[in-house]
């Protein structure tokens, strides 16, 4: 009963609106409601602050909800080991990643998967990184794929996976591209799709500009991989993808990949997991993954290849 009540209070906290809870949980809103109120019962206190619609959580319920989750992912864990003994690793593990890392994604999980067939996997993708570092210190993911700052690295378990490259996509046949690679500054100078101010990516990019002295005006912002390189093939504007996308997605016909040259060192990728003592063993089977996968190829502009034995470059073009 403790642990039902406990997942009530946690989709409240979620939702924010008692029918969503309710719906979240698969119970009436009446049986939640009741539910919180036999737990404020047994601790003593109000844990949510009632009027006619929720009005947020009292002090109290907001640490109760803390360590909610964490008794709530314990159980999940403990579950897990004991299936994992009984019958193989099992259950689903929950990952989240930055948009410029989710075409990396299926790069762990085929691995895992392929060694524990019974284990399913849910990705989240396009999070912002803030939002994927909130999502871990709260249960609601198991795992993520994002950047490898200081402060990340001194408060989770990480696993280098790859530096984050750029690549300039344009039209073919565009003139002002020829070299092997495009500084930032000649980048700078050409009609750009970027991505929105908001994102990591775009921010980490704004930098490259500025170590050149450069200050790019985009004609078109976005807040996706997908809808950018879908902006390039027309021909009107360049933009820059990380070079993770072009091997997942490759280069569209009559657009050329033109490798962003290398400035200061390149903002680094890897999976990050909360430390627990003990660890999920679905956690464990993804860090081991991860440990054994190389990602490194990522970070050099792939060889395109087109159907049918030993034919290299699709319609696409790869560097000049």
């Amino acid at each position: 009963m403790l642990f039902r009540q406990l997942e009530y209070l946690v989709a409240l906290a979620r939702e924010r609106h008692f029918a969503r809870a309710a719906q979240s949980c698969g119970v009436s809103q009446p049986s939640l409601s009741e539910a919180i109120r036999k737990l404020e019962e047994d601790f003593g206190v109000p844990l949510i602050q009632r009027g006619r619609r929720f009005d947020g959580l009292t002090a109290e319920g907001e640490r109760v909800v803390v360590w909610a989750r964490q008794i709530l992912a314990d159980r999940d864990a403990l579950r897990g080991e004991v299936d994992a003994m009984r019958t193989g690793l099992s259950g689903r593990i929950r990952i989240g990643t930055v948009p410029s890392a989710a075409t990396a994604v299926p790069r762990l999980i085929d691995p895992l998967c392929t060694r524990h067939p019974l284990l399913t996997a849910q990705v989240m993708a396009d999070l912002a990184s803030t939002d994927v570092l909130a999502m871990l210190r709260e249960f609601s993911i198991d795992a993520a794929l994002t950047y490898l700052d200081d402060d990340v690295r001194a408060a989770f378990r990480v696993v280098p996976l790859y530096r984050e490259k750029y690549v300039l996509l344009t039209d073919a046949a565009w003139a002002p591209v020829r070299g092997e690679s495009v500084s930032w500054a000649e980048a700078a100078a050409l009609p750009l799709c970027l991505l929105t101010t908001a994102m990591r990516g775009r921010r980490t990019m704004d930098a490259f500009f500025a170590e050149e002295g450069a200050e790019p005006v985009a004609r078109v912002e976005t807040d996706s991989f997908a809808s950018l390189i879908a902006h390039v093939v027309p021909g009107r504007w360049a933009g820059i993808v990380p070079l993770a996308w072009i091997h997942a997605l490759g280069v569209p016909p009559g657009v050329r990949a033109v490798p962003m040259a290398d400035t200061s060192p390149a903002p680094e990728i890897g999976l990050v997991a909360c430390r627990r003592e003990p660890e999920s063993v679905t956690v464990q089977a993804l860090l081991a993954a991860a440990r054994e996968v190389d990602l490194r190829p990522l970070e050099l502009l792939p060889r395109m290849r087109m159907p049918g034995p030993d034919r290299t470059r699709g319609s696409g073009q790869v560097g000049p």
